[in-house]
């Protein structure tokens, strides 16, 4: 568990969330104890008419703290790259507030009368409290030390080190600062290595002799400095595990499949996530069924057409399996049968089709796949037979996808956009493959929930 967090959760976030919920409890009890619009609503709580939840109560203000964190977490408050992008922390904290209302309004107490209404009232307040208070505090960060405290900086030693720096992807730059040693100054005056403000050091070496053991000898006396002052030492292909969340497909090799940790499945976690797998889509789909009835209805006289798409995609090792969707391009988007990409605005879209792709709408059909067990809730996208021959030609272990069940969402959907060409292919399968390697429970759950985030910011949509 404890390794599982500090992988997916950078300490710096976990932090900050701890910090923002604790200062949210610590501004709603002194907004309430100043008095004022709520003390006639204490007065009835005093009374005893109804109210299980004492708004001027420290559990009842820390359990809406934490539902605002929870909902922050959720749509990705917490993500580097979020922190530094002032248009889109403001968007996903008011979002974050709008997603939390409800829910604290049901858990309120026993509903009765104007009650609920002052508490409605009540909560809207502290709702906008919360939002400027974040805000605040994610501004002053921005404007004082953010860069410094939530973007590590990581110096790349070794003979390939301004290839790999080159290498590094649009992901990485948002949450590291890659020094080389001549701008690191990695020498001081008196020939100690500088320690100061290095996170952790990269060894870049050629794929053909990046070996640990080489690599560490040669910067043996560096390594040691920086070791011993708390800096992590990392090859190429465990900085891409451990700190992108994705495989260096460059340098992968047979060894890492054969000898390398994880890709073990247990028969408890393989029971467990089927089981898992059949309640949640049972669940979605009695939930979602109305909304579905509405949306074939929508495809029906939107276009001519079949409401349902069916089309056969590559699963668990290979067998081809008939995948369910809502229809969302017109009936002859592909003529001829070719198999065609597709684009951004691409036209074969049909004008519902357009928002129920955007709102991953027509995925709700493969949880009937799912029940099949066909597919997983989490998993690598399922891909066509004949997108999978072309793209296993020209990308090393593509077919490696296959180890296990596809999923309705996965890794590489939160984290890369929508792939429409043979790059965006190689990018997701670096994804794919860590998913495969590191898959369990607790992964799953939290691709569930950025999934959540996906869906509400239509982030990677055609």
């Amino acid at each position: 568990m404890t390794r599982f967090v500090t992988r997916h959760v950078p300490v710096e976030m976990a932090v900050l969330w701890l910090f923002e919920v604790l200062v949210s409890v610590g501004v709603f009890l002194a907004a309430i104890s100043a008095g004022h619009p709520w003390t006639h609503w204490s007065a009835a709580v005093a009374h005893g008419d109804g109210w299980s939840l004492h708004p001027a109560s420290l559990p009842g203000v820390a359990l809406l703290a934490a539902f605002l964190g929870g909902s922050g977490v959720v749509i990705g408050l917490y993500r580097t790259e979020f922190l530094l992008n002032r248009r889109r922390l403001v968007l996903n904290v008011a979002v974050a507030a709008v997603l939390a209302f409800p829910v604290a309004l049901i858990v309120g107490g026993r509903f009765s009368g104007g009650l609920s209404g002052l508490y409605a009232l009540w909560l809207l307040k502290m709702l906008a409290l919360w939002l400027g208070l974040i805000v605040t505090i994610r501004f002053v960060l921005h404007h004082s030390f953010v860069r410094a405290a939530f973007v590590r900086r990581v110096l790349i030693l070794g003979s390939d080190a301004d290839a790999l720096r080159n290498a590094m992807p649009d992901q990485a730059e948002r949450r590291f600062e890659f020094l080389l040693p001549r701008r690191a100054d990695a020498a001081s005056g008196d020939g100690r290595a500088d320690t100061t403000g290095v996170w952790g050091v990269l060894l870049a070496e050629p794929a053909e002799a990046a070996t640990a053991e080489g690599a560490a000898a040669r910067h043996a006396d560096e390594l040691r400095a920086y070791r011993q002052h708390g800096a992590r030492v990392f090859d190429a292909g465990s900085f891409w595990e451990y700190c992108l969340g994705r495989v260096n497909l460059p340098r992968l090799t047979e060894a890492w499949f054969l000898g390398g940790e994880g890709f073990a499945e247990t028969r408890v976690h393989a029971v467990v996530k089927r089981a898992l797998d059949i309640v949640a889509s049972l669940l979605l789909l009695v939930l979602t069924f109305p909304l579905m009835l509405l949306v074939a209805l929508a495809i029906t006289f939107d276009s001519p057409g079949t409401v349902l798409y069916r089309q056969r995609r590559v699963g668990l090792h290979g067998a081809v399996f008939t995948l369910l969707k809502f229809r969302s391009m017109r009936a002859d988007a592909e003529p001829g049968g070719t198999p065609r990409w597709a684009a951004p605005g691409d036209d074969r879209v049909t004008a519902v089709g357009r928002f129920i792709r955007a709102t991953r709408i027509d995925e709700l059909p493969q949880l009937v796949n799912v029940l099949r067990g066909e597919m997983s809730l989490v998993g690598p996208r399922p891909e066509r037979p004949h997108f999978v021959e072309h793209l296993a030609e020209i990308i090393p272990f593509y077919r490696e996808r296959s180890f296990v069940k596809p999923g309705i969402t996965g890794w590489a959907q939160i984290n890369y956009r929508y792939g429409a060409s043979v790059e965006d292919a190689r990018e997701k399968l670096s994804y794919d493959l860590y998913y495969i390697k590191h898959r369990g429970l607790l992964l799953d759950l939290l691709v569930l929930v950025a999934t959540v985030r996906v869906i509400l910011f239509r982030e990677g949509a055609r």
